[in-house]
């Protein structure tokens, strides 16, 4: 993927909040209880997006300070407006070369970034250098080729009217999000003490409008792919996604997601 596609894929905060950012949020909050970093830490968030993690960071760890960092100036700008928070500072960088000194934060931290940097071992080489000696490196992402249900129905009904669509699969795409890669990532790193974990929350749709609606926002693969579409190539895939859910006799859709979560020491 080039800049300028990763750049459009990022493009609105908005558009993202309805689409992955709710069911995020709902992740971060097991996340950073998993974690149990002690009150008062300074924090780093790495992609930090429209600041879902940030802000659960800050409601429920009583940090002293959170940091966000993410390329996209677009999402650095959502976070900023919607977190009126002193202890939180935004600012663009990149996640394989980010602007913060050696050991300067406790807990290093990244939500669903890591199969999106283009050398995920500098990320993790950076997350690692930027943390205190004994401090905590962690991050979470979708189980893109598994339980992220709301994902795999869109992408199992589109390769089966466009076989081509299997490229661009995430579940395809990225297969260093399972538990094994993760794991085997960090300990290259040379961190220390390196666990990993299912995160499995509920995504609950109202009906299907609700489910199909963030998909025609144009952020990240899926909806980019959807967009891409003639309208009728459109509606056939709606059509065919609708006709394999579970959708329940008072029209909602009861789908979960699940995210994995690792953690290391450096």
């Amino acid at each position: 993927m080039t800049d300028a596609e990763q750049k459009q894929l990022w493009a609105s905060g908005d558009a993202y909040e309805p689409y992955v950012g709710r069911w995020s949020r709902l992740v971060a909050r097991e996340f950073v209880a998993w974690l149990n970093v002690p009150s008062e830490s300074h924090w780093l968030d790495v992609g930090c997006g429209t600041g879902a993690l940030t802000q659960t960071i800050l409601a429920t760890a009583a940090p002293q300070t959170v940091r966000g960092a993410d390329q996209s100036a677009v999402f650095i700008d959502h976070a900023r407006q919607r977190t009126p928070d002193a202890r939180a500072t935004f600012e663009v960088a990149d996640a394989q070369s980010l602007p913060v000194d050696a050991g300067s934060v406790d807990a290093a931290v990244s939500g669903l970034v890591l199969n999106f940097v283009p050398k995920p071992e500098r990320m993790v080489s950076e997350m690692a250098r930027a943390t205190r000696s004994d401090g905590i490196i962690a991050l979470y992402v979708w189980d893109y080729a598994g339980e992220m249900q709301m994902m795999r129905h869109f992408w199992d009904a589109a390769a089966a009217l466009d076989p081509a669509a299997r490229q661009l699969d995430e579940g395809t795409r990225f297969p260093i999000c399972n538990p094994q890669a993760m794991r085997q990532l960090f300990v290259d790193a040379g961190l220390r003490a390196v666990e990993t974990r299912a995160i499995d929350v509920p995504t609950h749709f109202r009906d299907f409008d609700d489910y199909w609606q963030p998909f025609l926002g144009g952020q990240a693969p899926a909806p980019a792919y959807a967009m891409s579409l003639e309208a009728d190539q459109r509606a056939a895939l709606r059509d065919t996604i609708r006709a394999q859910l579970p959708i329940q006799s008072d029209g909602s859709i009861q789908l979960m997601a699940r995210a994995w979560a690792v953690c290391g020491r450096r």
